[in-house]
Parts: C-alpha cells; structure tokens; sequence
C-alpha cells in the first residue's frame, strides 16, 4: 500500500494503535461512571493550558499537562462537594477553562490564535518520534495500571457506597483515575485535537456496551473496536484527503449508527419469532 511508503503515516499508524488501547480503557470506565462528560471537560480545559504555554513562552505540551491534572483533582473536590449535582464540577471547569484561554490569548502578543488553533483539531500525520514514544509509555503505564486495579476500580465504578465499606480509598482512587485521564488527554490533545478527544474516548466504550455481555467483554470490543475505528478512519482520510481526526470520529459516528441499527433488527426479529 501507497501509505506505508512514506514515515509520518508510519508513525501515525504506531500512534493510532496506543491511543486506541489508551482511550477505550479509561473510556469505559468513564462511561460506566456516568463521568463522559469528563473527558470532553478536560479537553477544553487543555486549550487554557496551551494558551498559558504561548503567554508563558513555554512548551505548551509541559502547561497543558500541568493545568489538566490540577483540573481533574479539582473536579474530583467540586464532585465530592456537590455528590447530588456531580454536573455542576464539569460546568465550572468547563466554562472557566474556555474563559481562561480566551484571557490569555488576548494578552499573548503575536499570532497566537492560529498557534492554538492546531490544538483544536489536532493532526497525528504531524506527529514527532517523540510523542510516539510518550504515547507508548502512556500506553504501558494505563494497561499496568488497568491490570494491578482492575478490581478495585470495578467496584469504585459499579457503587460507591460498596468499594467505601470495603475500604477502599474511594476518594483517592477516583482521583488517581482523573488524574491518569488528564495526562492522556494532554498527551493525546496535539494529535487528536481539544474538540475530537472525548468522541474517540467515548464512542469506542458506548459501542461496545451494546455488544459485550459482561464487563470484560465490553473492555475487550472496546479496544478492538477502537483499533479498527481509527485505523480505518486514519486511513480514509489518506485516501480522502481530509483531516485524520475528524474523519476517525466520523468512523465511530458511522459504526455507533450500524451497531445500534443492527441490534434494533435483531431484537426486532427476536420478538417477531417468538409472536410466532
């Protein structure tokens, strides 16, 4: 193939296969959580990150990272004040995170609009040997994580109330959890883009809930279902021409509707063999 001749769809393809074995994992359990809205929080959090970067005249990669974790430990401290209106952390990070941008781009001298830009939609054909490296270690650091608190997170995840009695450090462990999340949302914010991230980590999980019986059936298609999704989407926007991200979220949109479509047909000729 045409697309293997040339070394930064190489790179994107290495980087298409940790992302897709990151984001659906911590996806997952962001769903199950009811916590989707997180990712797509810390996503626009990140760009008042990238804004600091620009007005500090630092790598904007190290600011957005540090300004993630301190949101996701912050949402973790509005979530536990606010335990009946949980969606008032995610209004408040949200808002002051866009707020915050705009601030510091218009006091940031220069083009800086167009700088940040980039960090919106992101471009995995533009990335460095670097961050293939980072999105590796990223890659390794979740699945040992995933491996060593399976459990304890599958508890955590289901009920609250249960992991406490069973002393768990409730608190800590969802913080951790926001924590790990932010660093993959920062890492994979310059590739995937601020406005894309949450759809690549939350439709892989919301398809594959529809499929998977049991929890570890639902973990599993999700990453596969991840691999394929943007594999194909990298791919297609090869031969199409069009922007990677986009095109591998328009993917996911594609194969949720097939899914879904497909499971209405079953269930629906179910019940017409059993009317017989």
């Amino acid at each position: 193939m045409a697309l293997f001749s040339y070394e930064f769809m190489i790179k994107a393809l290495w980087a298409v296969v940790f992302i897709a074995g990151i984001a659906p994992m911590l996806g997952v359990f962001l769903v199950i959580r009811r916590q989707s809205l997180m990712a797509d929080t810390l996503s626009h959090v990140s760009l008042a990150g990238v804004a600091l970067g620009f007005f500090l005249n630092l790598d904007p990669s190290l600011t957005t990272l540090a300004v993630v974790v301190v949101a996701a430990i912050v949402m973790e401290y509005l979530r536990s004040m606010y335990r009946t209106y949980s969606e008032i952390s995610i209004a408040i990070l949200m808002a002051g995170g866009l707020a915050l941008a705009l601030v510091l781009m218009n006091l940031t001298p220069g083009n800086s609009a167009t700088s940040i830009q980039s960090y919106l939609f992101g471009s995995i054909v533009t990335i460095t040997t670097s961050q293939v490296v980072t999105l590796a270690v990223l890659f390794v650091v979740t699945l040992v994580a995933f491996l060593l608190f399976k459990r304890p997170m599958y508890v955590l995840t289901f009920d609250e109330e249960v992991a406490h009695v069973d002393g768990l450090p409730v608190r800590w462990m969802s913080m951790a959890f926001n924590v790990l999340t932010g660093v993959a949302i920062a890492v994979m914010i310059p590739i995937a883009g601020a406005l894309l991230i949450s759809a690549i980590m939350v439709l892989p999980a919301a398809i594959s809930m529809r499929l998977g019986k049991s929890f570890n059936a639902v973990l599993f298609i999700s990453i596969l279902v991840g691999l394929v999704g943007m594999t194909s989407g990298l791919v297609s926007s090869f031969y199409l021409n069009s922007p990677p991200a986009a095109t591998i979220t328009l993917v996911f949109i594609a194969l949720f509707l097939v899914v879904n479509l497909v499971k209405r047909l079953l269930v629906a000729v179910q019940r017409g063999q059993r009317n017989r």
